[in-house]
C-alpha cells in the first residue's frame, strides 16, 4: 500500500489555521468524517484519546497523528499544512506546520501500518519538508508526499 493509496488530492489542506492543537484535530476529524462517513465526534475522540498516549508530533515541524477507527473500511489520511505553526507538545517541543492524519481500521492488516512509517520516512526528508513548506498548490503537495514526479508546470516548487 503507497501513501497515495491512502491521501488524495482531495484530502490536502493548505494553510489551516487553527488555533490549538484541539482544534487542529477537530478540524481534520470534521475532513475525515466528510469523505469516510464516520461521525468526526468519534474521530476526534479516538483521535484525542490517542494523543493522550503520546504526541505524534515527531519534531521538525511535523506530526502524524493517527488512530484506529471503529467502523472505518479502508485507510483515510489527509496532509495539512497551517498558516502558522501551532503548539502539538512534539518531542522536541516545536511548534508544528506540517501535517498527516492517517486513520485505519480497526483491524488493520500489517499492509495498512506499513503506509504509516512510509508516511514517517518521507517527512523525515529535509527536502521534501522544505518543498511542502512551499508549494504552491495541492497537487504539488500531493506530489511531493506521495513521491510522484512533478508535473512540468509545478516542476520549479
Amino acid at each position: 500500500m503507497e501513501i497515495s493509496d491512502v491521501i488524495s488530492v482531495e484530502d490536502v489542506v493548505l494553510d489551516l489555521r487553527p488555533e490549538s492543537k484541539t482544534r487542529l484535530l477537530k478540524a481534520l476529524a470534521a475532513q475525515a468524517a466528510l469523505r469516510t462517513g464516520c461521525p468526526a465526534a468519534e474521530i476526534s475522540s479516538v483521535l484525542a484519546a490517542r494523543e493522550r498516549l503520546g504526541s505524534t508530533g515527531l519534531g521538525q515541524g511535523v506530526a502524524i497523528p493517527h488512530a484506529r477507527i471503529p467502523g472505518l473500511r479502508r485507510p483515510y489520511g489527509a496532509f495539512a499544512r497551517l498558516a502558522a505553526p501551532c503548539p502539538f507538545e512534539a518531542i522536541d517541543d516545536r511548534d508544528v506546520d506540517l501535517v498527516v492524519l492517517l486513520l485505519l481500521p480497526e483491524a488493520s492488516p500489517q499492509e495498512h501500518l506499513n503506509v504509516l512509517a512510509k508516511i514517517a520516512r518521507r517527512l523525515r526528508d529535509v527536502e521534501v519538508v522544505m518543498r511542502l513548506r512551499k508549494a504552491a498548490d495541492a497537487t504539488t503537495a500531493h506530489r511531493l508526499l506521495t513521491d510522484q514526479p512533478p508535473l512540468k508546470s509545478s516542476a520549479a516548487a
